[in-house]
């Protein structure tokens, strides 16, 4: 059966805390039980919810009852899972559906974004599309696409939204220039020690359309400072 249907609902028969809509209603946790028993609901509930179009609360309790007592159930382990595993597909392929439509809008809003930002003043564009402007020119080395750096970064996305900071950490980062995405190895070559940039990186040279964290097809902005080339 899929994980999440089998994690969530056996948390619930397991709790005993679901039996029927109203069989509960405490004012207040007094017990390490109710605390415990209140907590299991809220995760399952949390669980069913983004799934609340696809089941019937009440035969979801139903089942809950029927497996917590230790009666037949009216669906047979076998074709149980067999409805698991389809559910499981019908899911994923709706996800896929919506991260590709995602990423169509991510993609064509990025594209307008770079088209206006490539004229701003000081804004330079290499041939790979890499958009970017000095904001402090150092005086050092520049590094080679196989040297490890120390750099201090704040990424965001085009809306502003921040994604990642080693600054917000307090820790900069070192990485050998040749293990990420494309348009920081390409952009970082171009720094001397001590320069401050900011990149604008088309997905294409950062994480085109894989879907994780950061959106798919999302035009990525990154302030970049190279603090030394680590030897």
């Amino acid at each position: 059966m899929n994980r999440f249907i089998r994690n969530s609902l056996a948390a619930a028969v397991l709790s005993g805390v679901i039996v029927a809509p109203n069989a509960f209603a405490v004012d207040k946790l007094t017990t390490e039980k109710d605390k415990i028993s209140y907590m299991v609901g809220m995760d399952v509930g949390s669980r069913l919810r983004s799934i609340e179009s696809d089941i019937d609360l009440a035969i979801v309790l139903q089942a809950l009852n029927t497996v917590y007592k230790g009666d037949a159930p009216m669906l047979p382990p076998e074709e149980a899972a067999k409805v698991a595993e389809s559910f499981q597909k019908k899911k994923s392929a709706e996800m896929e559906g919506k991260m590709k439509e995602l990423g169509a809008k991510n993609k064509a809003e990025g594209e307008k974004f770079l088209a206006d930002n490539k004229s701003k003043p000081g804004v330079k564009v290499t041939a790979s599309g890499l958009q970017y402007q000095v904001v402090k020119e150092g005086s050092g080395p520049k590094p080679k696409a196989t040297d490890k750096v120390k750099v201090h970064y704040t990424g965001t996305l085009i809306g502003g939204q921040k994604f990642d900071s080693s600054v917000d950490r307090g820790q900069p980062q070192e990485f050998v220039l040749n293990s990420v995405i494309p348009g920081w190895t390409e952009g970082v070559q171009m720094m001397s020690v001590g320069s401050k940039y900011k990149f604008f990186i088309p997905s294409a040279l950062a994480y085109g359309d894989r879907a994780g964290p950061i959106p798919p097809n999302s035009t990525l902005i990154f302030d970049v400072e190279l603090l030394e080339i680590v030897k």
